[in-house]
């Protein structure tokens, strides 16, 4: 009868692994939540400042929108300004995780505006709309 004997350490040793392996996982998904709304602020917030700026021009909002994503730890991948609309790309890192976000701003009765998506530059002007 002593072929159980020490059978109650080895299966706390193996339910104490998977436990730590789940909160790892858990952990892991948490810290990509958190990148993920950091970098959807950013670009939520630098797209508002881009578009508070774009009457003075593609360059001077792009400026903006870089300047105000860098206060949230974020960096501008993409500003595109059409009109008052703009197109901002930016990507925060939390961790492992870089995700990037697009975001758009403008006034709400604007006609829409076509702004084009290419690689990464620093700012671009679409032809204007119709």
């Amino acid at each position: 009868m002593n072929r159980d004997r020490g059978s109650a350490t080895v299966w706390a040793a193996v339910a104490a692994t998977a436990l730590c392996a789940v909160f790892a996982v858990i952990l892991a998904m948490g810290q990509a939540v958190v990148a993920r709304h950091r970098a959807g602020s950013a670009a939520d917030l630098a797209a508002l400042a881009a578009a508070g700026h774009a009457l003075r021009g593609a360059e001077a909002a792009c400026a903006r929108a870089a300047e105000v994503a860098g206060a949230q730890g974020a960096q501008v991948v993409r500003c595109a300004v059409a009109g008052e609309i703009a197109d901002v790309t930016a990507r925060a890192a939390f961790g492992p995780y870089t995700p990037t976000v697009r975001s758009r701003a403008g006034p709400p009765d604007a006609p829409p505006v076509a702004v084009p998506v290419r690689g990464p530059t620093k700012a671009r002007r679409a032809p204007p709309g119709p």
